[in-house]
């Protein structure tokens, strides 16, 4: 069994570690919210990770096959509800569901 103060002071520097980790980040972006790069990243990156996204997502897709037209109807109506409602949740789970009930029943195979 170790010794009371060995467990001690491993949890303390433990605690230090942790909070340290977790604290860095907070210390490290503060001068770096008023840099003019990171303004600019921070308009343009939502769009860049949603292209890379698609394009990852799009990348093996077969247009000639039927297989490939369950992924592009939800895109369509991820993109149309994203549109009409301007609700993330709602083009997340509306595109999700009709890419599950078009790939698990009209175009199983």
């Amino acid at each position: 069994m170790p010794d009371t103060r060995y467990a001690i002071a491993a949890v303390l520097v433990a605690a230090a570690v942790t909070w340290a980790v977790r604290a860095l980040p907070f210390a490290a972006l503060t001068p770096l919210r008023s840099s003019s790069t990171v303004q600019y990243l921070s308009r343009r990156m939502p769009a860049g990770v949603m292209v890379i996204l698609l394009a990852y997502c799009l990348r093996d897709l077969s247009v000639t096959h039927a297989r490939g037209l369950a992924p592009l109807a939800a895109l369509s109506v991820t993109v149309g509800l994203h549109l009409w409602r301007r609700n993330a949740l709602l083009s997340i789970l509306g595109g999700t569901a009709v890419h599950v009930i078009l790939s698990s029943t009209v175009f199983a195979s």
